[in-house]
């Protein structure tokens, strides 16, 4: 892998987490989404950043328990929806200038809610198999 594209990799890994990180605090930032992307980025990166990622007490079960199947936190689609939504509509009627691109902005709200709706709920009651 060329340094550059892996420099790349790690920086925009390093922010998502910091994002992630915050999503942790911030009710309407979602930690999940960016958790997967810092771990997609350092996996094609950096072994060492990958497996402290996976590992760490904080960070690493959000991961490990959509990798597992088991889905991501209500709290995490809840933030999710809100924040597609805020941002497409805002797109869509304060920046978009054409009805074509307003569809789109719609479209995909639409789309990726349903992406959300179909990923499974992960409730940690349930038992581990």
């Amino acid at each position: 892998m060329k340094k550059v594209v892996r420099i790349l990799l790690i920086v925009i890994g390093s922010v998502s987490l910091a994002l992630g990180v915050l999503g942790i605090v911030l009710p309407l930032l979602p930690t999940t989404p960016f958790l997967l992307l810092t771990a997609a980025c350092y996996v094609r990166s950096s072994d060492r950043l990958y497996n402290w990622l996976m590992t760490n007490k904080w960070f690493g079960s959000y991961i490990r328990n959509y990798k597992a199947g088991r889905g991501i936190p209500l709290k995490a689609k809840i933030s999710m929806l809100i924040m597609i939504w805020f941002s497409f509509l805002f797109s869509a009627f304060y920046v978009a200038t054409s009805p074509w691109l307003r569809a789109g902005f719609i479209f995909g709200g639409c789309f990726f809610t349903a992406v959300i709706f179909m990923t499974k709920t992960y409730r940690p009651d349930e038992k581990k198999e």
